[in-house]
């Protein structure tokens, strides 16, 4: 029998239900790798979740699935990142079924193919800009805006990449472009909004075994370039997760503007 769409079940009560823990956590691109990763660590820490997924219906409602299996409280949203509706329907609904959003963490991402520069066309780069720029912008804005009406304080963080200061020569220059723009949007908003209680930080990923690299052309990639790593090995999503959950929690409470490089050294 074929599971109901993810996107039309929830995890624990409405409205009124009592908040988690550990507040609750928007994850964008949260079906699988790193997203998912993040969610499962999330509700490990007492989070309800609300992660957001582009079309893999069987990996998000499997997650799903399991969150709740474990005791947590998640439910998953089918959208696209580039669609300006998302943020408000992904926070409408996380407020709705699991209380106020506390944590907003922009993981959705693409690097467009693999491969020079000369041969991205232009609705390669616009696909690029629009889910990982033009999206995490959004987003920011829709929870900082609702923060600030609220009079709350919230945490932001942005799932970057070590391309943004790397540039990806030969393979993806746009992707490395657009993670430059949003640690320069991390580091902007962070200023603007630290004097309300808002935090805005973002991790830096290397090179991480997921299915992003198959996306790009190359599923063999992270055994490429695991030798240029100073550590000698490719990062895991958990290893990933654990940075999102450190600066997204109390412990980070001093830290806002920052970049987290775990890379491996790079």
């Amino acid at each position: 029998m074929t599971p109901a769409p993810p996107h039309d079940d929830a995890v624990g009560g409405g409205a009124g239900a009592a908040r988690p823990a550990g507040g609750v956590m928007v994850v964008t691109g949260g079906g699988r790798g790193i997203g998912a990763a993040i969610a499962r660590r999330a509700v490990a820490d007492g989070y309800g979740v609300l992660l957001t997924y582009a079309h893999d219906d069987a990996s998000a409602s499997a997650l799903v699935a399991g969150l709740r299996g474990s005791g947590g409280r998640a439910v998953a949203l089918r959208a696209d990142a580039r669609d300006p509706a998302t943020p408000a329907a992904a926070l409408d609904r996380a407020e709705a079924e699991l209380g106020p959003v506390t944590v907003v963490v922009n993981n959705a991402g693409v690097t467009g193919r693999i491969g020079p520069f000369g041969d991205v066309t232009p609705d390669d780069v616009r696909r690029v800009l629009d889910v990982n720029v033009l999206g995490t912008l959004l987003l920011s804005q829709e929870a900082v805006r609702r923060w600030l009406a609220a009079g709350a304080t919230g945490a932001v963080v942005n799932v970057s990449s070590v391309a943004a200061t790397l540039g990806a020569p030969g393979e993806y220059v746009p992707y490395a472009a657009s993670k430059a723009a949003v640690e320069a949007m991390t580091v902007g908003l962070a200023r603007e909004v630290a004097g309300r209680g808002i935090r805005v930080n973002a991790v830096s990923p290397g090179t991480v075994d997921t299915e992003i690299h198959a996306a790009a052309g190359e599923p063999g990639r992270p055994a490429r370039v695991a030798g240029r790593i100073p550590m000698g090995r490719v990062g895991t999503v958990d290893e990933i997760a654990a940075a999102v959950l450190w600066l997204a929690s109390a412990e980070a409470s001093y830290v806002t503007g920052a970049v987290l490089r775990v890379s491996g050294g790079l």
